[in-house]
């Protein structure tokens, strides 16, 4: 029987995807691929078709952050399904894939990938203005 697990079902999208790009790992060189699928696909995918694109391509992009950046698939302080990394960070790859997909390359999701080290390296800013 197979698990169920929104863990397992997140692995089990990502890992589709990547046999489906035919790439050998979750890593840096994966996701500049993906960059390039989604800007030639960006045209030709069909409203009716775009969460399940955003939530296929987020989860190949999501496990690329797990395994390069030691994350962990994670539910965000606004309930929503992403990726932390050291006990400090969340990202939310779906969102960075319909980034692209909306902007362009402008958006691309290999450019905010490899700026992760840079993120988890800066300090992090609360936002004071809210008490």
């Amino acid at each position: 029987m197979p698990d169920s697990s929104p863990l397992a079902q997140l692995q089990a999208a990502a890992e589709a995807v990547r046999r489906q790009l035919n790439l050998a790992a979750y890593d840096a060189q994966a996701v500049q691929h993906l960059a390039q699928f989604i800007e030639s696909q960006r045209p030709s995918i069909k409203d009716a078709e775009r969460e399940g694109v955003i939530n296929a391509l987020g989860c190949f992009l999501g496990q690329c952050m797990v395994e390069t950046y030691k994350g962990e698939w994670a539910t965000g302080p606004d309930k929503s399904t992403g990726v932390g990394i050291n006990g400090t960070h969340f990202f939310n790859p779906f969102y960075r894939v319909s980034q692209q997909l909306n902007r362009g390359l402008s958006e691309s999701v290999a450019v905010f990938f490899t700026g992760i080290p840079a993120l988890l390296s800066s300090p992090i800013q609360r936002k004071n203005w809210i008490k």
